[in-house]
């Protein structure tokens, strides 16, 4: 996933959910909820909008990676210097990803391909066949392969035990830089790029999106450069004219096809696995396509995008068999419409993968475990019937709030209690923590990515599956469909998999709604917690998740509304309420008081506050770049993922960050791109974490920005305390009340709905 230039990441401008159905914004439109418009694309970034949508977040995570692109220059021996010799977790991750599209693109090529006589078998029976057709070719005498029997091997003396090593403190992980370029390929994308007139900072990008080959890719084709992360079709357009002249014009091949795949990329920033095929053909024809069906059309046979009907059903058969059996339909009947769709291969391959891995575990696991000792134990009966339906299931979906997070801990806790290899992952270091402290082991928990890259838990059996035999993944809603397929794909058959999360939180920063799909699939058992969140805050949030905002009794001041007037307002009252108020009434630091705004632009952005209370909290130069030691941040490793730290120091091999216990180094290159200033974060980026108190900013440019997920999302943040900082009168109960969660197009669901999936609930 890719963003723009500029942007903060992990978040993107806006956190509402505006993933609709709808086509992209044009080039030049605002997000849905923006405040004001940037005067640049890269300024628009973080100015994109009031709210920061799954669009939002995976767009400004992604831009990093452009931004990556464009910032690393003559600094590359810094990189080089930086390389630690294992790979780091954010590199394995990504690592992972590829072998798993990789494998995937061998199986469907597999499929296709003619297959030989024979070429189904393995093991035995294939060596059995090629000897029989080497004897039969003359090849080798019959008496070849008959060896005599093998000595036997001397008895091995066991080796001694080894001593156990010492603890030492956790390497620092060093942050993914990107792919070096060559200098030769480097210089032949400037001198294109040169000659087209577009900025000279697009040469690195364009090596990383394209490859070695991009110099010629762009010259016989420039509209290649709308793979580049943050390069506009205007832009695009421009760059073909310089290159091309008279050859080119707005329905040239290469145009459409290249436009067909930027607004896919930019449904997937939306949350979107797939789009509407009404929905392209509309927004290309903004873009003065002349022929959008004949453009569509011509992208899918070039295989710029994959097309799929949905609604396609053995309705014919049946109509068939009705009027042999001399019935005829009725005239009446109205037949569901067919839905065709657009999508991208790699999302639409991820999701294929992830329907097939999750009907292998509902139908591969042992259906009758006697689990019923531990369920009696446990803490709580929503407890119970989590371990009972797990022990009878390969797939469970478990939801609930904050207090329900207990219940997967118990469950993980009568699983090792059986002899069971159980483990737990979260979305973030701090839901890590929290389920280890629930559990009472730290080593049940473990994030999901130190999980797949191999940093934390288990590691692989000799299959290369994961060691283990039951996982609960907690923070389910912030799984995208490409991390859950390369998940779902590490799990042995037998093993058995818990999806645990709120499904009123804001969802995956990456395209997909993989909890949400499996929940309305009704593929598996499900288990709703009915275990209420405690608390002056726990009333309010819940009553949000069911669109009331309703007035709480809080003795204590656990929530507190801070009325203000006008944005300049806000961010002095924010500043106030996080270094003195806060700290003074409720003992808590201002280091664990967190900030959570609607948008990374604006008056009363996290740019403006995190200014602000970083001259208030740790003021000083920034001479790291433009970081101090003390200074508050968040680092995006990958693309989806906004980690927590606090700059410790810098040297030549980059900024030292502590995120979390864990010491991260960032390549100096990466800094600008995937660091940025972490006092204020947008909801987005605070999904699966907790403080102690949270102060939310609610600025009247917000108000369009404002949807049931986000205020359900960011409420929610505080542990003790919150505080709202509000200026945006009535639109905050409109938004609780009428604005839910807007709906992202995905594949996911119909394909789990046609899977055979005997235990699916009724």
């Amino acid at each position: 996933m890719t963003a723009l230039p500029g942007e903060t990441p992990g978040t993107g401008g806006t956190d509402t959910p505006q993933d609709a159905v709808s086509p992209p914004d044009e080039a030049g439109a605002q997000e849905p909820g923006a405040p004001e418009p940037e005067a640049d694309a890269g300024a628009a970034s973080d100015g994109a909008g009031a709210g920061d949508s799954p669009s939002d977040a995976a767009e400004d995570e992604a831009g990093a990676e452009g931004e990556a692109a464009e910032s690393a220059s003559t600094e590359a021996g810094a990189a080089d210097a930086s390389a630690a010799p294992e790979l780091s977790e954010a590199q394995a991750e990504l690592a992972a990803q590829r072998e798993l599209r990789e494998r995937i693109e061998q199986r469907k090529a597999a499929k296709a391909a003619p297959i030989a006589a024979g070429a189904g078998l393995s093991g035995t029976a294939a060596d059995l066949l090629a000897a029989v057709r080497a004897v039969e070719s003359g090849e080798k005498a019959g008496s070849a392969f008959f060896a005599p029997p093998a000595a036997p091997q001397a008895p091995r003396r066991p080796a001694p035990a080894a001593a156990a090593p010492p603890p030492r403190a956790p390497a620092p992980q060093i942050a993914p830089a990107p792919q070096a370029a060559s200098p030769e390929a480097l210089g032949a994308v400037l001198a294109v790029l040169v000659a087209g007139g577009a900025p000279e900072s697009l040469a690195r990008p364009a090596v990383g999106a394209l490859g070695e080959q991009a110099a010629e890719l762009l010259r016989t084709d420039p509209w290649q450069l709308l793979a580049v992360p943050g390069v506009r079709p205007e832009q695009a357009d421009g760059f073909a004219r310089a290159l091309l002249g008279a050859d080119c014009g707005p329905d040239d091949g290469r145009r459409t096809a290249a436009l067909v795949g930027w607004v896919l990329e930019r449904a997937a920033l939306q949350g979107h696995t797939a789009l509407d095929a009404e929905a392209v053909r509309a927004a290309i024809a903004e873009r003065a396509v002349s022929d959008p069906d004949a453009a569509v059309r011509e992208a899918v046979e070039e295989g710029v995008a994959l097309l799929f009907r949905e609604g396609e059903d053995e309705e014919p058969e049946e109509d068939e068999a009705a009027e042999e059996g001399g019935l005829a339909p009725e005239a009446d009947t109205a037949r569901e419409p067919v839905r065709i769709l657009l999508g991208l291969d790699r999302y639409a391959l991820a999701e294929e993968s992830l329907a097939d891995g999750l009907a292998r575990l509902v139908n591969a696991c042992e259906k009758a475990a006697d689990w019923a000792e531990a369920a009696a134990a446990a803490p709580s009966p929503s407890a119970a019937e989590l371990i009972r339906t797990t022990a009878a299931a390969g797939l469970v979906a478990h939801s609930g709030g904050e207090a329900a997070r207990a219940e997967p801990a118990a469950l993980i806790a009568a699983a090792r209690g059986l002899g069971l290899r159980a483990f737990g992952a979260t979305h973030s270091e701090d839901g890590r923590r929290r389920l280890a402290a629930a559990t009472g082991d730290p080593d049940t928990a473990v994030t999901l990515a130190g999980l797949l890259s191999g940093a934390q838990g288990p590691g692989r059996d000799e299959d290369g599956a994961l060691a283990l035999d039951l996982l609960v993944v907690l923070d389910a809603p912030q799984l995208d469909v490409e991390s859950a397929a390369v998940l779902v794909e590490a799990l042995a058959d037998g093993s058995r998999l818990v999806l645990s999360g709120d499904p009123g939180v804001l969802g995956s920063a990456g395209a997909g709604r993989v909890f949400a799909d499996v929940l309305a699939a009704r593929t598996c058992p499900q288990v709703v917690s009915r275990t209420p969140d405690p608390g002056p805050i726990g009333e309010l949030v819940s009553g949000i998740g069911i669109g009331e905002l309703n007035q709480v009794d809080a003795p204590g001041k656990e929530v507190v509304i801070v009325p203000v007037r006008d944005a300049g307002e806000a961010v002095h009252r924010t500043v106030q309420l996080v270094a003195d108020s806060v700290p003074r009434a409720f003992s808590i630091p201002a280091d664990e008081t967190q900030v959570i705004t609607v948008g990374h632009g604006g008056a009363a952005g996290t740019r403006v506050l995190n200014e602000a209370l970083k001259q208030r909290l740790n003021p000083g130069p920034g001479r790291f770049g433009g970081f101090d030691p003390g200074d508050r941040v968040v680092h995006v490793p990958v693309p989806g993922r906004a980690v927590p730290g606090v700059v410790r120091s810098a040297d030549a091999e980059g900024l030292h960050l502590d995120c979390g216990g864990v010491p991260v180094v960032v390549p100096q290159e990466r800094v600008e791109s995937s660091v940025r200033h972490g006092w204020a974060l947008s909801a987005h980026q605070a999904a699966g974490m907790r403080w102690p108190a949270a102060v939310v900013v609610l600025p009247g440019d917000a108000a369009a920005g404002l949807s049931r997920p986000w205020v359900y999302t960011a409420f929610g943040r505080g542990e003790r305390h919150l505080s709202v900082v509000h200026g945006v009168d009535q639109a905050l109960p409109h938004a609780v009340a009428e604005v839910p969660a807007q709906e992202r197009t995905t594949r996911l669901r119909p394909l789990l709905e046609a899977l055979p999936t005997p235990d699916a609930a009724s």
